[in-house]
């Protein structure tokens, strides 16, 4: 069909994501043909670098000749079958290699289909672990102010961010939220690379004074994605374990967002030097191709689940794609290709150059603050600089960098007034420094 075509189709018949509909009678979805590299390329040829890895998917450029060689050769044997009471080389090759990278003693993998799926998952297991533990009373989870973990009822309810969450309180679930870190405006008066986490005060006080009904603490690594890319420092990380270990709680981490490679190293969590209870991995997992999600735990969790059938023990969570052989096929395919094509090492330059425009983007009157975790860099847009108030949602800033930046031959999505970087991992450094110059020039254009 014709863009024409597509478009009238589109519009009588598709409802996107995270989208107000009314918003594409001024601005169509852009009609993608195809991809090449950091690039996605529409129907009439534009090219637009993909500064986001289309929702933080896409590790290593679209159209990759080696992944597109493994998703066909693993097509060829079988692209999916029953995965209770049976299994493949993909899967188990997948599992037994995310057990040997991760931190510490993660050493069973449990396979869903996406990141909220992963979460449903870490959430009933540590439930379902008291319960045939000897602590029935540990029903409730613990989660930060202004996390996201997923939009599904479960994930959901142990979010924080208000626009996903008010409307459907009332069928959430009953859950704890601490303040959790704000960085860049630290009531402590603190930076976040010498500070001591004053602010884990508040979850420190939570979880001693609740530890009795709480079964798990959920946290995404570092970095708060959909709060605007905030990033605070691994000694929160610390903390956390030390809490959780005291208290008899589990820790989950959340990495679908910030894991293979995104904070410079393969897991967040190893810049803090510990090991959560759970492990929860997506996204990047398959390079961007095909949904899939892993929870890594330790044996002490599955023991508690190992039983005869008669006890009801069991783990009876299913997804009819569980452990996908196309999808883990991929995935193995991911991990050779950080090992061989050094991925991790070869960063550091490209984390240098987002740097160097850290001074450019702050002598901006309208940006508050430059941040970078890794490969993952945000640019904060605000109202008064030194009282570091936020523009009006209601003015919809980064929705107009967005536009201004498809203009100039970018895909940036920002988060209310954060415009973010978070670019396929082998972006080359000429491309990066076009995209950066882009997000500047679309800041400066929407003065007029």
């Amino acid at each position: 069909m014709n863009k024409e075509e597509l478009l009238n189709l589109d519009r009588r018949h598709v409802w996107h994501p995270c989208t107000q509909e009314k918003d594409h009678e001024s601005l169509p979805p852009i009609p993608i043909a195809r991809g090449e590299g950091a690039h996605l390329i529409d129907m009439d040829g534009k090219r637009y670098i993909d500064g986001v890895s289309s929702w933080w998917v896409n590790l290593f450029g679209h159209n990759h000749p080696r992944l597109n060689r493994a998703l066909q050769e693993q097509a060829g044997r079988v692209a999916h079958h029953i995965f209770a009471g049976f299994t493949h080389q993909p899967a188990v090759e997948l599992a037994s290699r995310l057990c040997a990278l991760a931190p510490g003693d993660l050493n069973k993998v449990f396979f869903a289909d996406n990141g909220s799926a992963a979460v449903e998952v870490a959430l009933k297991m540590s439930f379902q672990f008291w319960q045939q533990s000897g602590y029935a009373e540990k029903v409730r989870f613990v989660s930060i102010s202004e996390a996201y973990h997923g939009e599904t009822v479960g994930a959901l309810s142990v979010g924080g961010c208000d626009l996903y969450r008010d409307i459907y309180q009332p069928i959430l679930l009953d859950t704890f939220q601490a303040q959790g870190p704000d960085c860049y405006r630290c009531p402590y008066g603190k930076h976040r690379d010498s500070c001591d986490a004053e602010c884990f005060e508040h979850l420190e006080r939570l979880v001693t004074e609740r530890q009795g009904e709480i079964a798990a603490v959920i946290i995404e690594p570092l970095i708060q994605g959909a709060a605007g890319m905030r990033v605070y420092p691994p000694v929160y990380l610390r903390k956390l374990r030390q809490l959780c270990d005291a208290c008899k709680v589990h820790y989950i981490a959340d990495e679908i967002a910030v894991g293979f490679g995104r904070t410079g190293r393969m897991f967040a969590n190893e810049h803090a030097g510990v090991v959560p209870d759970f492990l929860c991995l997506s996204k990047g997992i398959t390079g961007g191709y095909m949904p899939l999600s892993v929870v890594l735990t330790r044996d002490a969790v599955y023991e508690a689940f190992y039983d005869d059938y008669s006890t009801l023990k069991a783990f009876l969570h299913s997804h009819s794609y569980t452990g996908n052989a196309l999808a883990c096929a991929l995935a193995v395919e991911v991990l050779n290709i950080f090992e061989e094509e050094h991925i991790l090492e070869r960063l550091k330059p490209k984390m240098a150059l987002l740097d160097r425009f850290a001074q450019k983007f702050e002598g901006m009157p309208e940006v508050g603050e430059f941040r970078r975790c890794g490969m993952v860099a945000a640019v904060e847009m605000v109202q008064d600089k030194q009282r570091k108030t936020p523009y009006p949602w209601q003015q919809r800033r980064g929705y107009g960098v967005y536009q201004k930046a498809l203009q100039m031959g970018a895909l940036l999505r920002p988060l209310g007034n954060v415009v973010y970087f978070m670019p396929p991992l082998t972006i080359d450094e000429a491309t990066l420094e076009e995209l950066l110059d882009i997000a500047f020039r679309s800041i400066v254009a929407l003065r007029s």
